[in-house]
């Protein structure tokens, strides 16, 4: 049974400037997940953002209990702790589906929640 799903569509641009300022990373991405191009890290960025609306977009959520992994292969995982766990484990999600592509400047990402 799908339990949410979330789409988000983000600026590379936008991302590559905010990565930049004091603090930034370090509130929104996990040390793993530091590395990689500006598409790369638009694309776990907007990964982040569709999770949150798959989730009904709860306050307190932090964007560190969230972490957006790839596998050998370039497949994109989620990796969820924290307050973001307790959200999924609160809705009874079981698994957690997710895509992302960039081109032309945006990324994009889509979430599923199945539970």
């Amino acid at each position: 049974m799908i339990i949410g799903i979330g789409v988000d569509v983000c600026s590379v641009d936008r991302i590559r400037e905010a990565c930049a300022r004091p603090g930034f990373t370090d509130r929104v991405f996990t040390l793993a997940e530091l590395s990689g191009s500006d598409q790369t890290m638009a694309g776990r960025f907007a990964a982040k953002e569709a999770l949150a609306k798959a989730l009904g977009a709860p306050a307190g959520l932090r964007w560190t209990d969230c972490e957006v992994l790839s596998d050998e292969t370039g497949r994109p995982s989620l990796v969820v702790a924290g307050t973001v766990g307790d959200r999924v484990d609160e809705l009874g999600v079981s698994r957690l589906h997710v895509s992302i592509s960039h081109d032309a400047g945006v990324a994009v990402a889509m979430v599923v929640c199945e539970g």
